[in-house]
């Protein structure tokens, strides 16, 4: 089932059966039919969305705060996908009464969530916002302590960016610092997102921080490692040092070599080789590939991907295969030509060898 079919005529009968239960002057089969309509197959999972908070505020034609108190009322009837209704409404109505706003804010995103729906907020009250969000970061429901994270991330995915903390961050560390030992592994996966998304742009800002949290707890431990992934796919240096994985010094790859040195697109490829430690100590290793995409117009593109992190005791070895993909997706399209797999150590190239893709 695709995403936007979580909005159907099932669902949109239901609210509309939930609503009529409340107010009696609701009209419900018109309400139904102003959404499922000729247009509604075509529409996407926000556009459905939309249409729906949209048809919501027509046909209750009586004032914001009295919308609210309806919705409060319904909204707990549903989770997850379908229930990011409700903040939407929010989001998009009401944006002229800030207090009423947070109050169902908070309450919605424990449905849900209103990731999405806190941001027109932020942009439009940013001292108010903030200081709102400082507050749920100690609230004692997960949720409403995730949203103070989450819908503060300067790059939030399928969101307009919060470009005045993508120049300075500065205004949500402090939220952060109160989630770092969050016991809620849904709120520490927002935190370590966040940072991930300072990291972009402000990489210094992030090290920081992670020199201060490493070492804390476990929790703080686990933060840092998932928030600095951008930084450590890219192998730098200063990232890598945090854990000890910055020096590939008298590590060795040996015999890079493919099962087959041409495959067509749709095909697996399948290359396996050694990893040697010909130091006298024991050696911490995060071990990686790129593989040096052709695009379309002929210039290279570099992947990363991880394999995995150990140990490798002094002169010891090991060996390692694996399979990489080269079928067709929407997010990635392979072109013919001469391609590469890198392995990389610590941060650093170390072996690589070429192989032929071809239609």
């Amino acid at each position: 089932m695709n995403l936007k079919d979580e909005y159907n005529k099932t669902f949109v009968e239901k609210l509309a059966s939930e609503v009529s239960k409340l107010e009696p002057n609701f009209k419900t089969e018109l309400f139904v039919k102003s959404i499922i309509n000729k247009a509604w197959e075509e529409k996407e999972l926000k556009a459905r969305m939309r249409f729906i908070t949209n048809s919501l505020h027509q046909f209750l034609p009586f004032s914001y705060q009295q919308q609210v108190e309806l919705l409060r009322k319904v909204a707990p009837n549903y989770s997850g996908l379908q229930g990011v209704v409700f903040p939407d409404f929010i989001q998009i109505f009401g944006l002229n009464d800030f207090k009423t706003s947070m109050s169902a804010i908070e309450e919605f995103t424990q449905y849900s969530t209103a990731e999405f729906a806190i941001r027109p907020f932020i942009e439009a009250y940013p001292k108010e916002a903030i200081q709102q969000l400082l507050v749920w970061s100690n609230s004692e429901n997960f949720h409403v302590r995730r949203l103070a994270s989450e819908g503060s991330r300067p790059k939030l995915p399928w969101a307009t960016p919060l470009r005045k903390f993508i120049a300075d961050p500065s205004p949500v560390l402090p939220i952060l610092e109160n989630l770092k030992d969050d016991g809620t592994l849904y709120v520490r996966k927002s935190v370590a997102n966040h940072l991930n998304d300072i990291s972009k742009s402000q990489p210094e800002l992030v090290l920081d921080i992670a020199k201060r949290w490493i070492g804390v707890t476990k929790n703080t431990d686990w933060i840092v490692k998932h928030g600095l992934r951008t930084l450590l796919k890219k192998g730098d240096k200063r990232a890598l040092a945090i854990f000890k994985l910055d020096d590939a010094s008298g590590l060795e790859i040996k015999s890079l070599s493919f099962k087959e040195n041409s495959i067509k697109i749709g095909d697996d490829l399948f290359f396996s080789f050694e990893i040697s430690n010909q130091s006298n100590q024991e050696r911490s290793i995060r071990l990686e590939y790129k593989i040096a995409y052709v695009k379309a117009n002929g210039t290279i593109s570099k992947k990363v991907f991880k394999i995995t992190e150990f140990t490798l005791g002094k002169k010891e070895s090991k060996f390692f295969t694996r399979k990489q993909r080269f079928t067709d997706f929407t997010t990635r399209k392979h072109y013919p030509g001469e391609h590469e797999v890198i392995i990389v150590v610590n941060g650093e190239e170390k072996c690589k060898n070429s192989f032929r893709l071809s239609d």
